[in-house]
Order: C-alpha cells, then sequence, then structure tokens
C-alpha cells in the first residue's frame, strides 16, 4: 500500500479531475466516495484504485490488480467533494453494456437535475427495469451528485447513451409498449393495463418532454393531482407510473 500525505501530491491531483465531465469522459474512469457506493463497487468489479485514509477502512477480500493508497486526512479531503468524507473512496471503470433487447425501460429526456437522475436510476433499480436509457441533453450519470442520490444503483443495471428519436421507432419495431408521461392530451396512468414489455419516457424538469419525442409514444400518460400543486417532482412521478406499468 502506498502513502499519500500531500494534498498536492500528482495522484490527488488527477483524482480530483474526476469530478469534471471531461475529464471521466476522457479517461473513462469515475470516483466514488462513501463505505456504501466503494462496496458495490468492489461487488461489480469496476474498482481500479482505492483510498482509505486508515488501514482497519480497508474492506475485506480485495483483488490483488486493484491499486491501493492510505491517504493523510489532508490529502483525501482534499481529493473528495463531499463535506464530511467517509474516509474510503475508489477510481472505477465506467462500465459499458451492450445494446440488446430489454423488456422493461426507463427513458429519460433532457433530465438535468443530478440528484433527479441518481433518484430515477434507483427507482428504475428498485422496481426491477431491465435498463435506463439517458436521452440527449441529460445530465452525466457519473457525477458524484448523482452517485450518491443513486445508492449504488449504477451498479445493479445497464445506464445507456442513446438518441429517443432513433430509439423509440426501434423499441416500437419490437413490440415494446413506449409511453411518455405529459400533462396535457394525456390519459390517467390507472387507466391503461399494466401488462406486456414497456418504455416510459420522462423529461426535463421544467420544460417536460421534447413536443417531437411526445408524437412518437404509443400514449402519454398522467397523474392526476388532487390537491393544489401544478406537478410532481420527474422523480416522483416516474416513480408511480413505472410501478404501475411494472405490474
Amino acid at each position: 500500500m502506498k502513502y499519500i500525505e500531500s494534498a498536492k501530491n500528482a495522484h490527488i491531483k488527477q483524482w480530483k479531475k474526476l469530478h469534471t465531465k471531461k475529464e471521466r469522459t476522457k479517461t473513462g474512469l469515475f470516483l466514488v466516495e462513501g463505505k456504501h457506493l466503494v462496496e458495490e463497487a468492489l461487488k461489480s468489479g469496476v474498482v481500479k484504485e482505492l483510498m482509505i485514509t486508515t488501514p482497519d477502512m480497508l474492506p475485506a477480500d480485495i483483488e490483488p490488480d486493484i491499486e491501493l493508497y492510505e491517504l493523510s486526512e489532508e490529502a483525501f479531503t482534499a481529493m473528495t467533494e463531499t463535506e464530511t468524507p467517509q474516509q474510503i473512496a475508489a477510481v472505477c471503470t465506467i462500465p459499458v453494456f451492450e445494446e440488446k433487447k430489454y423488456e422493461r425501460m426507463l427513458l429519460l429526456d433532457a433530465v438535468q437535475d443530478p440528484g433527479n437522475l441518481g433518484t430515477l436510476i434507483r427507482t428504475a433499480d428498485a422496481a426491477g427495469l431491465d435498463a435506463v436509457i439517458l436521452g440527449d441533453g441529460t445530465v452525466d450519470a457519473f457525477n458524484g451528485k448523482t452517485l450518491r442520490s443513486a445508492q449504488g444503483s449504477h451498479f445493479h443495471l445497464p445506464i445507456l447513451k442513446q438518441t429517443l428519436q432513433q430509439t423509440i421507432p426501434a423499441l416500437k419495431a419490437q413490440g415494446i409498449s413506449v409511453y411518455g408521461s405529459a400533462l396535457k392530451d394525456a390519459k390517467e396512468y390507472r387507466h391503461i393495463a399494466s401488462e406486456g414489455p414497456f418504455a416510459l419516457i420522462v423529461g426535463n424538469e421544467g420544460a417536460g418532454i421534447d413536443p417531437e419525442v411526445l408524437q412518437m409514444t404509443d400514449q402519454n400518460l398522467y397523474v392526476p393531482m388532487y390537491g393544489q400543486a401544478e406537478s410532481l417532482n420527474v422523480a416522483v412521478a416516474a416513480a408511480v407510473l413505472v410501478y404501475h406499468l411494472r405490474g
């Protein structure tokens, strides 16, 4: 195990760069912080480097090809972006998933809040969906806030980037029902039978789903508002709809 004391160490500087999308795209790597996320990453076999502040934080049964580093508190704090780091972090390889036929999917159109994206990925995982498709304009799935919000679900199901205008016709050709979420010109979700393969699209927090995408669906759905709120948070609405469609 290598020891790093200085916050100005070259490794610290390089790991810190992984907080940016540019560096993640360039290297194909991302950084996770905290015991739970590191444990999930280790289970999935994507960990390349593991960083701790005390030897007793070292998980059991570490693969021999994982590089281990013990960091001073100063160095560890300089590397992480959380206010109260949990003394363990890991550099991971971004998974590459093959594009195959999935039967239950959540499609995202320009979802821009990292916390919402993380919750949507976690919801898809909890509902037993087969994949999450990130359409154009959707925030990067491997930034820190999204990773923390998803609580390890990144390691449980495929997360793919696709252009929805191309994906939707392909899904329909496979006999998969495609639903959109909308407040106008839509049917109340409870009036749709939950059966068979499906893809649910949810959209941007402010603008909703692109009108061009909405016109391509088989049916658009809405969740009724019984109080005075104009709408639900995108992740909450997705949870209601996806659990209904899931059956």
